[in-house]
């Protein structure tokens, strides 16, 4: 599940889909902000965060992650949410 999530994340319009589908409208604005600030498509803002996420988020985060993933009815949405609120709460 979560395997397919991701693969969405790595093509810009899937990407931008998964992100409206999370039916989280702040952080859809937030990252959409960012996505202008840099002078890129929301898309491909969404997919670069998932990418920074997974590579750079720190230990304490993937152990937090990981137990949030137990306890949600829906992992991949989880996931999806957790990478992307990381990134969107970062400096900009």
């Amino acid at each position: 599940m979560i395997a397919n999530m991701l693969a969405r994340f790595c093509n810009e319009s899937q990407a931008e889909a998964a992100l409206l589908r999370l039916g989280e409208p702040d952080l859809a604005a937030a990252l959409r902000r960012r996505a202008e600030a840099q002078g890129i498509a929301l898309g491909a803002y969404t997919a670069l965060a998932v990418r920074h996420y997974m590579d750079a988020a720190p230990e304490e985060e993937w152990v937090t992650l990981l137990g949030e993933l137990r306890r949600s009815a829906d992992p991949a949405h989880a996931f999806a949410k957790r990478a992307l609120a990381h990134v969107a709460g970062g400096p900009e």
